[in-house]
């Protein structure tokens, strides 16, 4: 947001559309829900009109994490016309997104409950938005997988393949970096074996990437008392249930900040 291609103009004068109203000309405008969820992205709106504007004034009805209700107004907003309708679009566009993860996310939370099972989102994010979205998953209830490659191990089938095997790819992992947290992707029982075998070389996590039910029953027999296992691949609102009450201890789900559904906002001037 530090130049204003971001608001799809070259200057601040190129909006012909706002050239249309009276120049210093003050205006109210409230942001309203057209439906429920749960709310999120505060700070990203005040930055974009703080940028244009620092006399725009923003007076808050919610905070994020909180539940809105259909037609519940979310924020009042004081300053000059044409900086409001300028902001207008970039503003409910990170609401809305930021939004529905929040509100997705609950609703996986929702279904969890009664289990000790953790809620992970995943990399599968828009390009640039990644901290906003992994944000919006934590208003939501879920928690966090690391943010990138560099503050967690994920040692995947082509590391394993370059390495020759799960136990030396892990040690020369735990030489590198001892503070950071390694865990293993599996895809069939063999390897999970063989990641067990490895857990003397201090790996953290074991991953189960696109198991079925049956399978991961397997599994956590296997590795109970042993390691931690996630569960990815495949997990639906429809399913998400029935992995948890295999007995895993994370489920991580792309679909959190990759299939995005919007929330209805929409930004209205008083008369």
């Amino acid at each position: 947001m530090e130049n204003l291609e971001f608001f799809e103009v070259p200057n601040i004068d190129s909006d012909i559309s706002g050239q249309l109203l009276k120049k210093n000309q003050l205006a109210i405008a409230k942001i309203i829900t057209r439906e429920d969820g749960i709310f999120c992205g505060m700070r990203w709106v005040e930055q974009i009109f703080q940028q244009l504007d620092q006399s725009v004034q923003l007076k808050w009805r919610v905070r994020d994490g909180d539940k809105i209700k259909s037609g519940q107004i979310l924020c009042i907003i004081e300053g000059d016309a044409h900086i409001l309708l300028l902001a207008e679009r970039v503003a409910l566009n990170f609401l809305q997104t930021l939004s529905g993860v929040a509100t997705k996310t609950a609703h996986y939370v929702e279904i969890l409950q009664g289990t000790e099972v953790k809620l992970l989102d995943t990399r599968k994010t828009i390009p640039g938005l990644r901290s906003a979205l992994k944000y919006a998953v934590l208003c939501g209830g879920g928690f966090n997988h690391r943010l990138g490659l560099f503050d967690a191990y994920l040692i995947k089938e082509n590391h394993i393949i370059e390495e020759g095997n799960i136990t030396s790819a892990i040690k020369k992992a735990r030489l590198a970096h001892t503070n950071v947290p390694i865990e293993v992707e599996v895809e069939n029982i063999n390897e999970l074996n063989e990641a067990i075998e490895a857990i003397e070389a201090k790996a953290d996590i074991v991953m189960l990437y696109n198991f079925t039910i049956s399978m991961m029953q397997e599994a956590v027999m296997i590795a109970k008392g042993k390691v931690a296992l996630e569960v990815s691949g495949n997990i639906t609102l429809k399913t998400l249930k029935e992995y948890a009450k295999t007995g895993v201890d994370y489920i991580s789900v792309g679909a959190l900040t990759k299939n995005i559904t919007a929330i209805d906002l929409s930004m209205r001037f008083h008369e």
